[in-house]
């Protein structure tokens, strides 16, 4: 090999040698030498940098490595395809490839690129991997964190040896962290920054004198590791809490961050890092050994980690770059190339989403018995006064306080009695304490004796209502249960809908999430939490129902869901069985059953029918018959649109559930013959002469009369208002508009009034949706002398009302679109797209029609994909088929969509031609198809 010019200082024997390759790991995941071969790599590279000198000999070496890296990168990616569960493997290949690359770069830098040669100065370094490369686990686009250690003061050729290396890897487009400091250096960051600390905790030599990486690990063990466990412990305990908080604060977030995330792969590195500063073990398995894990916990933390590394290396795979939240863009690839697949009525999404949250669930579990000893044993102690002074409720036998928890006083003793493992949840609700870790270890450790004897026992039911109704905090029991595995044995027909995501945006939780979060919301609603924000379930429960009944109609209501057939009447039938079993009466089983069979009802008929429509209060009156059924509904309700996420419930769905309560309550009153349009007319002309008072007596009666009935059946007086007014004096080629935001509705009042034409109800869906607003209801009427007036409900891009200071430019671009000045068809199509996250959602399309729901109007109910322009492209349909549209009722779950629309056919009849109803239906879904195909165009 020829030397170049400034390496000539250096031996030939050293620079013969090249960059020596590290030993492989024995698991890597295909050969070593299609990962990285070394061979001929030293002459290479001593030909690249030979000649001119300058930047251009660097850049033509790294142009080598570049390639060995490339090539090295595809292997791993094709073995991993191969395999695509081979997580352990794959990061200890990515780490092993990351070793080479920074040996090559440091031996090119050290012989071929410093002045010098190999003096004896580089003796005095070494080259670290710290932080997860330290680890030596890496996925596909991890950093590369790298300490740069020095004896005492740091040379000028130590630092351009350091200079040319970091060029190289960064020009190989690697994102590295780096450091360069001397041992005291060292010593003396670890002590101040626990995050500094916690990298050289981990680190691992790479290149240069080992025996400064031995020297530096033996000091910090000697000084700093073994006198500061406390401080470590409840350091990393804070910023496990704070990362928690920040992630969203609970593991079943529906877009979860796998590395950060509560039940991610940092919970289960922090971890070890405990256990390794505690303990001092370098490996996981180690905690078997020692005591802390069980063979079968440990097998779980492989299991979870494994799965864990393999869902995040496909994640960085398909986004090319670190990519770190499981969107919901991404958990379709990622489910795919971890080999999911459709079926039991399921997607291959939600399988994988499944095996996630169980998982993470399990993560938790572990870390909580390892972190919470640990946290118990390093806490500060209580004050002795407030020990004194703080009134405890006497334990029961058999359990004791240990560290301020809820313990078993005899393991064996508590086994010998199976009824003993729902006391313990029992117990702590009692006495308000959190169960001992050690006895959460027992009971997940034994839940084979919660057999099908236990499940059938008199006193096992009794206690498990005992927790659910007795302590006024049935969630925590419940969520504690859950996550062990509890409330699966106990309740069997729980398991399928364990960690079950569902994959859409309008569930936030996955469904057992959701239906402990109902039943926080039921016990809120019972302690007089939310009177204000839910007068009616409050004032329902104050007056007192059957709480066992409500109680576990919310525990079961989503029990059937997953299955191909529909989840609540499947829920009904497996309700039964299960209330027999808990010890209600007939009567109770029965209203249990009914309410899980109509979960839906009530929240179907107030957001997706016309609520001013007599017809629709006298349907659901007749399904639900008695106003102790009314009010179970009511709340049952309320309580699981509460418990889908954090921004759902809000004062449009409070005002239309109350709105129906409210009309259906005096319907089951006074008799549902008091349900006719007639009476509800002559209220809202009454409202409107009291309120008009100050116009002529003429102008009143002629505005009346201008009207048809439906007119004046449909709408608060509030809207008649205010069309009056836009109406007063109106000339043929006005447009007037009023704009009123509603807060107690969530939503701005939009009434128009102009001269009637067709399509009038398709040109005012097309202006609001250019300016994008959401519109939640609507409904339009044509006068006796040819105007037409309409209002729309609206929200924005928020679902709140529009402000105040956005409403004169909001009224100007609608005025334009009405005027013809702004084609809606047109410039629709730039802002008609899907938002590249919500692609994935699959929302099969249906059109049904009704003409029972309405005794003057056919309902045409759309269920499909949501996008801006929707609503216009079905009303244009339906105006271009000569369809007059009367009202429409907008429900929006995420990304799905249910329009009603309440219409007449040109001459004013309801469509009962099946063959007009089969055109009507086809125009519609091509219509949708056409937008959605629009839509998805990038």
């Amino acid at each position: 090999m020829t030397l170049p010019p400034r390496a000539s200082a250096a031996s030939a024997s050293e620079l013969e040698r090249g960059p020596e390759t590290p030993p492989p790991p024995t698991d890597l995941i295909c050969p070593p030498d299609a990962i990285f071969d070394s061979k001929g790599l030293s002459e290479r590279l001593a030909a690249a940098v030979s000649g001119d000198v300058g930047t251009g000999r660097r850049a033509r070496a790294t142009k080598v490595l570049a390639e060995e890296m490339a090539r090295g990168r595809a292997a791993i990616e094709v073995a991993f395809n191969n395999s695509p569960r081979a997580a352990r493997p794959l990061v200890h290949s990515y780490a092993w490839l990351t070793d080479c690359l920074v040996r090559s770069a440091f031996w090119t830098a050290k012989f071929l690129l410093v002045e010098g040669g190999a003096d004896a100065s580089d003796q005095h370094m070494a080259v670290i991997a710290v932080g997860g490369y330290g680890r030596a686990e890496m996925a596909p686009h991890s950093d590369v964190d790298l300490l740069f250690l020095s004896e005492e003061k740091l040379t000028q050729r130590i630092e351009s040896i350091v200079e040319e290396m970091l060029y190289i890897l960064w020009d190989l487009r690697l994102k590295v962290g780096h450091s360069t400091r001397t041992i005291r250096e060292c010593m003396k960051l670890g002590k101040e920054d626990f995050t500094i600390r916690t990298s050289l905790l981990e680190m691992r030599h790479v290149d240069g004198d080992p025996e400064l990486t031995e020297k530096l690990t033996a000091r910090l063990k000697k000084e700093l590791f073994r006198t500061s466990n406390k401080e470590f412990v409840e350091a990393k305990l804070q910023e496990r809490s704070e990362r928690h908080k920040k992630q969203g604060g609970q593991r079943y977030m529906l877009e979860p961050n796998i590395k950060e995330g509560k039940g991610g792969l940092r919970d289960l590195q922090s971890l070890f890092w405990i256990a390794k500063y505690v303990h001092d073990v370098n490996r996981v398995e180690e905690l078997v050994e020692s005591g802390v894990f069980t063979p079968e916990e440990f097998w779980a933390f492989e299991q979870a980690e494994t799965f864990l590394w393999a869902a995040r290396a496909h994640l960085h795979l398909i986004a090319g770059r670190p990519a770190e939240q499981l969107t919901f863009d991404m958990q379709v690839p990622v489910a795919e190339r971890l080999g999911y697949s459709d079926h039991s009525g399921r997607r291959a999404v939600e399988h994988f989403m499944q095996d996630y949250f169980r998982h993470a669930t399990r993560v938790g579990e572990l870390t909580r018995i390892f972190l919470t000893k640990l946290e118990e044993q390093h806490a500060k102690r209580e004050p002795i006064l407030a020990g004194i002074f703080r009134r405890r409720k006497k334990i029961s036998d058999g359990f004791v306080m240990k560290g301020g928890r809820l313990g078993i006083a005899d393991d064996e003793a508590f086994l010998a009695d199976n009824l003993n493992i729902l006391r313990l949840f029992d117990e702590a609700l009692r006495i308000d304490t959190l169960i001992h870790p050690d006895a959460m270890r027992l009971v997940s450790a034994n839940l084979h004796i919660i057999d099908a004897d236990m499940r059938r026992n008199k006193e096992a039911a009794e206690i498990f209502l005992r927790l659910m109704l007795d302590h006024g905090n049935p969630e925590r029991a419940l969520r504690r249960m859950n996550e062990l595995g509890v409330l699966a044995a106990f309740l069997p027909e729980f398991e399928p809908i364990l960690a079950m995501m569902q994959f859409n945006f309008y569930h936030a939780y996955t469904v057992d999430e959701h239906t402990i979060q109902c039943i926080r919301v039921l016990a809120q609603i019972e302690h007089g939490e939310l009177v204000e924000e839910l007068p009616v379930a409050s004032r329902i429960l104050k007056k007192g129902i059957n709480r066992r009944v409500i109680y576990l109609a919310v525990l079961l209501h989503d029990i059937g869901k997953g299955r191909q057939e529909d989840h609540s009447i499947l829920g009904a039938r497996i309700a039964r069985p299960v209330c027999q079993r808990l010890g209600l009466s007939e009567e109770e089983v029965a209203t249990v059953e009914w309410l899980v069979r109509m979960h839906l009802v009530m929240s179907d008929m107030a957001q997706k029918r016309d609520i001013s429509d007599p017809r629709t209060v006298s349907d659901f009156a007749k399904a639900v018959k008695t106003r102790k059924r009314l009010d179970l509904l009511t709340v049952l309700t309320v309580c699981d649109i509460r418990g889908v996420g954090p921004h759902v419930w809000n004062n449009w769905k409070a005002q239309l559930l109350r709105t129906l309560h409210r009309q259906t309550a005096n319907a089951l009153k006074s008799g549902l013959e008091d349900l006719n349009r007639d009476n509800i007319g002559e209220e809202a002309q009454a409202a409107l002469r009291v309120t008009l008072a100050d116009w002529p007596p003429e102008e009143i009666d002629a505005e009346i009369a201008r009207h048809y009935s439906p007119y004046w059946q449909g709408m608060p007086k509030e809207t008649h208002i205010s069309l009056a007014k836009l109406l007063r004096g109106l000339g043929d080629d006005e447009i007037r508009i009023d704009l009123t935001p509603e807060p107690d509705r969530d939503a701005t009042r939009a009434c128009f009034a102009l001269v009637d034409h067709p399509g009038i109800f398709s040109r005012l869906a097309g202006a609001l949706a250019l300016v994008g607003a959401n519109v939640v209801d609507a409904r339009t009427y044509t006068s006796k002398d040819g105007y037409a007036t309409a209002v729309f409900w609206i929200q924005d891009g928020d679902g709140a009302p529009y402000e105040a200071a956005r409403l004169p430019r909001l009224s100007q671009m609608i005025d334009k679109t009405l005027k013809g000045e702004v084609i809606a068809r047109d410039a629709l199509v730039k802002r008609d797209k899907q938002k590249k996250r919500e692609r994935d959602f699959r929302f099969p399309t249906s059109v049904h029609f009704d003409n029972d729901g309405s005794e003057i109007y056919t309902l045409i109910e759309v269920d499909t994909r949501d996008r801006p322009g929707l609503l216009y492209d079905l009303t244009r349909t339906l105006a271009n088929a000569h369809i007059y549209i009367a009202s429409a009722q907008i429900a929006t779950y995420g990304a799905q969509v249910v329009d009603t629309f309440y219409v007449k056919d040109m001459f004013g009849l309801k469509i009962y031609s099946e063959s007009k109803q089969r055109s009507l239906e086809k125009k519609l879904i091509t219509a949708i198809e056409r937008g959605a195909e629009r839509a998805r165009v990038e």
